[in-house]
């Protein structure tokens, strides 16, 4: 059986110059399959077209989560949209991805520039075929995609980034594409390859875009897996259980709980070292444990990894909250192994008396973890 796919995307943007308002929007939804991504470009700039791009997105995003089929979807937003008085046009452009697990993509666009696909190193556009729904004709493409192929959808104004000033003729499809296939050889994730192209096109303006530019990047790889055991389980002789569901675990291992560390070094019949180097900031050192990836103290280094979520900025040292932090914001399927073994000095008055303070952090970790779009799960011991 084929190993399931992650799919990452991220979009930035830029206003045009003098407009608070960018007339481009983006949608991207995820559900357990895969991930739909749609692109709209309002016609004209600021508010006028950030609410015709709005309509677009939001229209073609719930219809798409609904089960709609694309013409379906192309007639309602020409039908619901106003028509431009000058120009005759009752649309905004659009381009819609669908990419699932399985890496089976669908493509359709609409008066957008060509999305770029990257594979084995080259950067195409992807082969269409034009066909006519409901009075206008989009370009559809079914393809398959693979572990470390990327995907960039992009609004007209990256297309003509400096056009009449840094750039005679802009930026262009062919140097677009030469500069993804230089940059994706450098860096993998969705975020700064979105960030790096926005950039070059704020930079082709001279900072003042002379239209609303978008960019959203895609990055298809294998996904990342984290497997948490927090705390001792309730009855002693289900150590051996956590400790085998850890060890049959994906991708990286982690212990957290002083007690808990001890349980898995006695069973692994391996020795638990404390890392006093790594003690930083008010949080507890780690521990190393032959065959696990991170060890960490309990109550106060969850406590403290929960505060680093929700601002990940301070997620930076080598301390344990700091690493849990980074090790979890870089997954992509997260499993906490909870034991419900309670600890009389975490308890809080102010909580029901059937949670103790530790079920109700790692809770609270769950949901910003699931908030920024990691698929979590929690199974008790």
């Amino acid at each position: 059986m084929m190993e399931r796919l992650h799919v990452e995307a991220a979009s930035l943007s830029i206003a045009k110059h003098g407009e608070e308002l960018c007339g481009d929007r983006v949608d991207i939804s995820r559900n357990g399959h895969g991930i739909t991504v749609v692109l709209s470009d309002g016609l004209g700039s600021g508010v006028k077209a950030n609410i015709l791009a709005t309509l677009t997105t939001t229209i073609a995003a719930s219809m798409l989560r609904g089960g709609a089929a694309i013409e379906d979807v192309v007639e309602t937003i020409g039908h619901t949209l106003p028509i431009c008085k000058v120009r005759q046009v009752a649309y905004s452009t659009f381009t819609i991805l669908q990419v699932d697990s399985d890496g089976n993509a669908y493509l359709v666009q609409f008066d957008n520039p060509d999305a770029f696909y990257v594979s084995d190193g080259r950067v195409n556009s992807v082969e269409c075929v034009q066909r006519r729904v409901a009075d206008k004709v989009v370009k559809e493409a079914r393809f398959t995609v693979q572990a470390g192929d990327h995907l960039f959808l992009v609004s007209d104004g990256v297309i003509h980034a400096g056009i009449g000033g840094v750039l005679n003729l802009g930026w262009r499809w062919p140097n677009v594409a030469e500069y993804i296939r230089r940059i994706t050889q450098q860096e993998k994730r969705a975020s700064v390859l979105a960030k790096w192209m926005i950039n070059v096109c704020d930079q082709f303006y001279g900072g003042k875009p002379g239209d609303d530019a978008t960019v959203v990047a895609i990055s298809v790889r294998k996904p990342r897996y984290v497997t948490a055991a927090v705390g001792p389980p309730r009855n002693p002789e289900d150590d051996r259980a956590m400790v085998d569901r850890l060890l049959a675990s994906l991708g990286t291992r982690v212990v957290c709980g002083g007690t808990t560390g001890k349980i898995f070094a006695r069973e692994m019949g391996a020795s638990l070292a404390v890392d006093l180097s790594s003690m930083d900031r008010g949080v507890p050192p780690t521990a190393t444990v032959r065959g696990l990836d991170l060890v960490t103290e309990g109550i106060i280094t969850l406590s403290k990894t929960l505060s680093r979520l929700k601002n990940p900025e301070e997620a930076h040292g080598k301390d344990g909250a700091s690493r849990l932090a980074r090790v979890l914001l870089d997954a992509d399927h997260i499993e906490f192994l909870v034991g419900k073994a309670v600890n009389p000095a975490h308890q809080n008055p102010n909580l029901p008396i059937s949670t103790t303070l530790k079920e109700q952090v790692m809770q609270n970790i769950a949901e910003i973890l699931s908030e920024r779009g990691k698929e979590v799960r929690i199974t008790y011991f």
